[in-house]
């Protein structure tokens, strides 16, 4: 006799639909209430989740060989992978509560076990993949902010550049200029001199302002620049404030060419920035410049005799942040005859030469 013709059979038939179905329901509220005090805002994701599997669970009919329950562990690495690792986590042990009620108290089936195992290596990887994609967001992140900190840095290192190539040639060209106007009337030929001194100033300085501009450009050739400066520059960088006028003397102590390019180009621009703030805020006040080369650092300074300010400008600050960029300091104060800027910056071991003035 068949279960139709079978009342009683029908009968076990019909109450074990409705034990299922119950059994379908009560899992998605489980999921459901899981995830509810879980999360800030609510997402009707895992509501979605969970009707899917109710209406898996009553198709399924109960039998651990139904291909159905697959889509469990498609369902265990949605929830996983678009919602929060607490929607997920909810699912998944709402998913193995299901399967282990049906294996213990509904039917006893050792496939369910193969389910278990499917679920909970679904939830395993899909939070795996979801670490490596997080991680991937915030490597990227970080890539955001090197490249703006990158960009950061150039842009204050051409300000730097234009601030000091400017403000050295303005101020030494100024120097010509008022000797051009001193001299136009009893010494005709000194005034055309020191005319001509600020007009190929000028020009250099125009070179210099094209050449930093030209850093911006990306397809800017390389070596299509002149080279930057060095400490090996300060006997020319004296002698252009002697011809404008300026009482400036210079004593170097050790090899000031065997500095690196980096190291020289800092020593070179602090050393311009000390002397033209000298010639600005102390015109005709005497400055010593002093450059000491030893195997560990190299030390910079420069005293003018003038009276002291508040040295709170650009300047000093430019002239901070150059030493900074090699692992330097440089103070600029109240100190020897009046005012004194003093730069001390690291070195790779150098041998020892004998000073030279």
């Amino acid at each position: 006799m068949s279960r139709e013709q079978d009342p009683a059979a029908r009968e076990d038939y019909l109450a074990g639909r409705a034990a299922w179905i119950a059994l379908a329901v009560y899992a998605a509220v489980v999921a459901v209430g899981a995830a509810v005090p879980l999360v800030r805002r609510w997402r009707p994701q895992l509501l979605y989740a969970a009707v899917a599997t109710a209406g898996l669970a009553v198709l399924a009919d109960g039998r651990s060989s139904n291909i159905g329950w697959f889509a469990v562990c498609l369902l265990t690495g949605w929830c996983v992978l678009t919602g929060s690792r607490r929607e997920g986590l909810a699912y998944w042990a709402a998913a193995v509560i299901l399967f282990t009620v049906e294996w213990l108290a509904v039917r006893p089936d050792p496939g369910w076990g193969a389910w278990l195992a499917g679920v909970t290596l679904t939830a395993a990887f899909s939070l795996l993949v979801r670490h490596d994609r997080n991680l991937l967001g915030r490597l990227r992140q970080a890539q955001a902010v090197l490249a703006e900190q990158a960009r950061t840095q150039e842009r204050n290192r051409i300000a730097r550049e234009l601030h000091d190539v400017i403000g050295h040639t303005l101020t030494v060209s100024l120097l010509h200029v008022q000797s051009a106007r001193l001299a136009v009337e009893h010494d005709p030929a000194d005034a055309a001199r020191a005319l001509a001194e600020a007009e190929r100033l000028g020009r250099e300085c125009l070179a210099e302002v094209r050449a930093t501009v030209g850093m911006l450009r990306e397809d800017d050739a390389a070596g299509g620049n002149a080279p930057l400066p060095g400490a090996d520059g300060l006997p020319a960088l004296v002698k252009q404030f002697r011809s404008a006028g300026a009482d400036v003397t210079l004593t170097v102590e050790g090899d000031a060419g065997r500095l690196p390019a980096t190291t020289g180009l800092a020593v070179y621009r602090i050393a311009q920035e000390a002397l033209t703030n000298a010639v600005k805020h102390a015109p005709g006040s005497p400055t010593d410049v002093r450059l000491t080369v030893s195997p560990a650092e190299v030390t910079l300074t420069a005293d003018s005799r003038a009276v002291p300010g508040g040295g709170t400008g650009l300047g000093v600050v430019s002239m901070r942040e150059r030493a900074e960029s090699v692992g330097g300091t440089c103070q600029a104060g109240p100190g020897g005859h009046g005012w004194l800027v003093r730069a001390t910056l690291p070195l790779t071991a150098l041998p020892d030469t004998g000073a030279t003035r």
